[in-house]
């Protein structure tokens, strides 16, 4: 093994080669151009084989990647593949989304002094590699449940994860959701040049293949209340996270053009796929300001210069430092010509006829640490300043929708946070038969975590579905 791994000392860490930032920000492709071979089975070639693969422990799918890393390195495609997909549902997505500086990459033994090994890209290369060649096999049922069914609300990460892994064991499985499309923020939420929408698109003909069935632009209660859901099926998952918008509390905030982050993104995929939208959510020719330092925020500047923006500014009430998203994600927005106003927060909104022209923005220092840790913002009285804004889109996090109301179900129990109360070993919730898994219950989150949600409460309902047939056989 020494001489096809353990490369990290002679061979620098090489991402793939990114598109130049100009020609890149005049389209929704993705900005990395794939591995060649040879460079993928080099960069994995450099994986240190370490005895306690911290990668894999930060990794919450604990993917087994010293073993797809080795198998790469040798040139054995198919297999790290597989070793790859025993332990996700989504490697290819995790490959592109996921931010490996936080996790699996930012955890790896050689990261300090050497750089950390490529992760991602390879797991990337790998599974898109695999689609190309065939090896991503169907879904294989192993077992015959005597016509038990399933329903998942909700067609994003986890609901399709969970999906899968029931349909593996046999359940008739029924996926509802609002949308036309399958897929979640997978499809609506998360912008083409991170994550190209047919990459996602035939992850669902997969499971339709499989004989899951999609009931799409289906409202729970609106189309069915979740009783009726209840009565149809033998169980039942709740998987629609998290997407009402949380809300800035400024003068003037409620002015047209000041709109929610979800709302700007999915329009601006809705357009990717031909449809037609309003152009008060398209940001050409605009001044644009993004509020917010996730992921989200992120997303959202990042489109701003895609649609042709006249400027785009992010303001973050902390410092670059202390901001929660990704640093490659800023850094890839500072090379497409993004600036960050940082420790800076809207004050007030200002509007012309209703229509919001500019911010008003309160600057701020950092004071001392939060119960986090991280040290709170604090305004700085001395430092003011305006912004001149056509549109202001709001990135600063989600809460969850009042389920219990929406779908006529007042016995489903919440936290004080809104989001579904379960029993965290068995993952029910209030309700008999009715689980829940991913944002619904641990708040916005990474999509790393609503696939891990997926795998576990598909266990879970699995085990109380078997239980409940076997206490009937004997009562019989």
């Amino acid at each position: 093994m020494s001489s096809i791994m353990l490369k990290f000392t002679g061979v620098g860490q090489a991402y793939p080669a990114k598109r130049d930032a100009g020609t890149r920000a005049d389209d929704f492709l993705e900005i990395a151009r794939p591995y060649l071979i040879a460079k993928a089975e080099e960069q994995a070639s450099r994986c240190s084989q370490c005895g306690v693969p911290f990668c894999q422990v930060h990794c919450p799918l604990h993917n087994n990647i010293p073993d797809w890393l080795r198998l790469t390195a040798e040139g054995r495609l198919e297999e790290a593949y597989e070793a790859s997909a025993a332990t996700s549902s989504m490697p290819e997505i995790c490959g592109r989304i996921c931010p490996q500086d936080r996790l699996c990459e930012g955890n790896c033994v050689i990261e300090p002094g050497f750089g950390a090994v490529t992760i991602g890209s390879v797991e990337k290369f790998i599974t898109d590699t695999a689609w190309e060649h065939g090896w991503v096999k169907p879904v294989r049922i192993v077992a015959d449940r005597g016509g038990q069914s399933v329903g998942i609300v909700g067609a994003g990460p986890a609901g399709l994860t969970a999906a899968e892994m029931l349909r593996i064991k046999g359940y008739a499985v029924h996926v509802y959701d609002r949308h036309d499309r399958a897929g979640g923020l997978l499809t609506y939420g998360i912008p083409g040049f991170k994550l190209e929408k047919d990459i996602v698109a035939r992850r669902v003909a997969r499971l339709e293949a499989a004989g899951i069935v999609f009931h799409r632009e289906f409202e729970v209660g609106r189309d069915a209340s979740l009783d009726e859901l209840r009565c149809r099926h033998d169980a039942v998952l709740i998987a629609t996270g998290v997407y009402a918008a949380r809300e800035l509390a400024a003068p003037g905030v409620g002015a047209d053009g000041v709109v929610p982050a979800l709302d700007y993104l999915f329009t601006s995929n809705r357009r990717g796929y031909g449809e037609a939208t309003a152009d008060a959510l398209d940001a050409a020719g605009k001044h644009v300001v993004v509020v917010g330092g996730g992921d989200t925020a992120m997303d959202c500047v990042r489109t701003a210069v895609r649609q042709g923006a006249a400027s785009v500014k992010c303001l973050y009430r902390r410092d670059r430092g202390n901001m929660p998203g990704s640093q490659r994600e800023v850094g890839h927005a500072e090379e497409e010509g993004v600036e960050f106003v940082w420790l800076s927060a809207p004050a007030a909104f200002d509007d012309a006829g209703g229509v919001v022209r500019g911010v008003r923005v309160q600057r701020m220092r950092l004071g001392a640490a939060d119960a986090s840790g991280r040290r709170a913002p604090e305004p700085d009285p001395a430092a003011n300043e305006r912004i001149p804004a056509d549109l202001v889109i709001k990135a600063l996090g989600f809460d969850a929708e009042d389920l219990p109301t929406l779908f006529g179900a007042p016995d489903l129990s919440v936290t004080r946070w809104g989001t579904l109360r379960v029993d965290h070993t068995t993952m029910m919730t209030s309700l008999a038969g009715v689980f829940a898994a991913g944002d619904i219950v641990r708040g916005a989150s990474l999509v790393v975590w609503a696939i891990r949600d997926g795998r576990d409460v598909a266990k879970a309902m699995h085990g109380w579905l078997a239980a409940r047939v076997a206490s009937e056989r004997v009562a019989a």
